[in-house]
């Protein structure tokens, strides 16, 4: 058994991300944590019952147990089919019951007894511990993403939290440079537990050939992103994939999600974050772009999106460091929660900058099976294979994603017009053998 599975540490990782998850939720009020904007986003208490249910379903069920109130495993249960019928996803904001007050109930009930019994539990049942709490780190990613989309939906445009101190203003973006590779055969995907915690879809270990390419030093700006704008990016069919041309006629894109047009000639675009509206920052990466909107870009810089396996490989090395969510709520506080310029971040030796955090990145690799991949037995096989179809990979990790959370092979998936989430995206192109 691993030590991180040993009682201690995982005791205290268990209270540490629990505790982050309502200290997330502490900045809004009841009738904030009740609402759902739309079908792919969840209101913020369930959120915080579906990652409880998740301990008591998978942790604490069994012979004798008795649930903590009859009919919630209905209500939470998010997409298990194994373990039972579940409430309407698009419908969760209906629930106005149970309360916030007695879903805080619950967890407190749920924790209470996950320690209680944590250090008489099976090496099995503590790994379902442990895969449980990054399953709530991944609800505490969508607490953010999904209350900003529904904030956002707001003419008063309220603020998730009140604003920080503003930063310097940031002089000039780093030019954009490209990191050669000379490709090869390379090994990918984790190679099991002996490389730490990992999702099921992140391995088996493998081997790909790479032919030579160059990766970008760093992420596109906003303010690169305005050039592709200005050069009327959204009205040019020849740059667009034809689904993608066609979510543009239908859903009138013209900009980035949460971007806001100059109300005057000559203002500057401003853009809505969990602080509010700001003054859009061009030296800043661009976000909350969909995979067409990513892919119409790179066409039009004459590069494309690099392979999910071209970024592992020149990322596989590297420390998991950026802007990134902290992973315990006293450090909240300092946490920019929006993309910030790679003018304040440092480029690792390789030449390589915000590999890991700020947006999440796009690449042109379909969500699909290694190989030899094999999803777990029971009810928690459920948890990513079956999602393998009609989904594209990012990857990168965001602002809003815990820092012990991620790791290099770590496989983020949406459909190809998401755009609620932290996405923006990093160039790469082709190079002669």
């Amino acid at each position: 058994m691993h030590a991180r599975l040993d009682p201690t540490p995982l005791a205290a990782a268990y209270m540490r991300v629990r505790a982050l998850s309502e200290a997330l939720a502490a900045h809004l009020e009841p009738e904030d944590q009740c609402i759902q904007s739309m079908p792919d986003a969840s209101p913020t208490k369930w959120h915080l019952a579906h990652t409880s249910w998740f301990f008591e379903t998978f942790v604490l069920a069994g012979p004798g147990y008795a649930r903590y109130r009859e009919g919630w495993d209905f209500l939470f249960n998010s997409y298990y089919q194994t373990v039972g019928s579940m409430h309407a996803r698009a419908q969760r904001g209906l629930l106005s019951r149970p309360t916030v007050a007695e879903i805080l109930a619950y967890r407190r009930a749920v924790d209470e007894q996950v320690l209680h019994s944590l250090p008489h539990m099976s090496p099995a049942k503590r790994g379902l511990i442990e895969l449980g709490l990054h399953h709530e780190q991944q609800h505490q990613e969508l607490i953010l993403t999904d209350i900003k989309h529904a904030l956002s939906l707001n003419p008063l445009g309220p603020a998730y939290r009140k604003p920080g101190p503003l930063g310097q203003a940031i002089a000039q973006l780093p030019a954009l440079r490209w990191v050669e590779d000379p490709g090869g055969l390379v090994e990918l995907g984790r190679a099991g537990d002996a490389d730490g915690f990992g999702f099921d879809n992140e391995g088996p270990r493998h081997k790909r050939w790479l032919e030579p390419f160059a990766i970008a030093s760093r992420l596109v700006s906003c303010g690169e992103y305005l050039a592709f704008m200005a050069d009327d990016g959204y009205t040019r069919p020849q740059l667009w994939l034809s689904e993608g041309w066609d979510a543009v006629q239908r859903e009138q894109w013209r900009a980035p999600g949460y971007w806001r047009a100059p109300e005057q000639a000559g203002e500057p675009w401003r853009v809505f974050t969990l602080e509010g509206v700001k003054p859009l920052d061009p030296s800043a990466p661009v976000c909350h772009l969909s995979y067409f909107e990513a892919d119409a870009f790179a066409r039009w810089r004459d590069a494309r999106l690099p392979s999910e396996a071209e970024w592992e490989h020149v990322a596989g090395a590297l420390e998991v460091n950026g802007n990134l969510l902290p992973s315990s709520a006293p450090e909240l506080a300092d946490a920019p929660l929006h993309p910030t310029s790679s003018s304040s971040a440092s480029a690792d030796p390789s030449g390589l900058a915000q590999l890991f955090g700020d947006v999440w990145e796009w690449t042109a690799s379909p969500y699909q099976p290694y190989p030899g991949y094999r999803p777990p037995e029971g009810a928690i096989g459920e948890y990513n294979g079956k999602f393998m179809c009609n989904q594209l990979v990012l990857r990168g990790g965001s602002c809003a994603t815990p820092r012990d959370h991620l790791r290099a092979t770590y496989r983020n998936f949406f459909h190809a017009p998401t755009r609620w989430q932290f996405s923006g995206l990093r160039l790469a192109k082709d190079l002669q053998g």
